[in-house]
């Protein structure tokens, strides 16, 4: 087990710092751990098994208007 910084979960999970707090704020994010008066600190296994929650992006179905783009850019 091992703690990681406000840094660290920015980096592991692509989000920004307020939208971590945000999150953590609502109960959609794991609970920061308070190691000190100043210092605070998430453990890796929370934040992982919270990475592994979020579901898989599928297909992404394009709109008429940018299929059409999309079909007039392709080489014939």
């Amino acid at each position: 087990m091992r703690l990681l910084r406000i840094s660290d979960v920015v980096h592991s999970t692509g989000l920004s710092r307020m939208t971590i707090y945000r999150l953590e704020r609502a109960g959609e994010f794991p609970a920061r751990r308070r190691l000190g008066r100043n210092s605070v600190a998430w453990l890796d296994n929370d934040i992982s098994a919270w990475i592994e929650s979020r579901p898989a992006v599928g297909r992404v179905v394009l709109g008429s208007s940018q299929a059409r783009q999309n079909a007039m850019l392709r080489p014939r």
